[in-house]
């Protein structure tokens, strides 16, 4: 198999984005926990305390994110350099990690966002349950 040094090129706009993307999700989420650890101590409640759980593991999971997400520009950088100095096959394989470190970063990015649905969908329920409840 043949790779342009094209090719690997190709994945710096999109790997830009995403980390772009991941870096905002993080921030947010940093915000959110600095309320809630505020509203914590002004009120100890369990709810912010399950909620702050549920945040502590995205960030966890934003940072294995982030770091995949590097981890695939840093590989798709050295198969340029491969492929640069005529490595031809070491720089196939390199693209190839790159390529799979892409997959597992934006793997962790769809559980992440499937967490982040779950938890919105147990904030909302009182409110479900409420109008399901004055419809009877």
């Amino acid at each position: 198999m043949t790779l342009q040094i094209e090719t690997p090129a190709l994945l710096f706009s999109a790997t830009s984005l995403i980390l772009l993307a991941y870096t905002n999700r993080f921030l947010t989420i940093a915000t959110i926990i600095r309320g809630l650890k505020k509203a914590y101590k002004e009120k100890a409640s369990s709810m912010v305390l399950l909620e702050i759980k549920n945040l502590n593991l995205r960030l966890t999971l934003i940072r294995f994110m982030q770091m995949a997400g590097v981890l695939s520009l840093f590989l798709s950088v050295f198969s340029m350099l491969l492929l640069f100095i005529d490595e031809q096959e070491f720089g196939v394989y390199v693209f190839g990690l790159s390529l799979l470190s892409l997959l597992i970063s934006l793997g962790l990015s769809f559980w992440e966002i499937n967490i982040s649905v779950g938890a919105l969908r147990v904030h909302l329920s009182d409110l479900t349950e409420k109008k399901e409840t004055e419809q009877w």
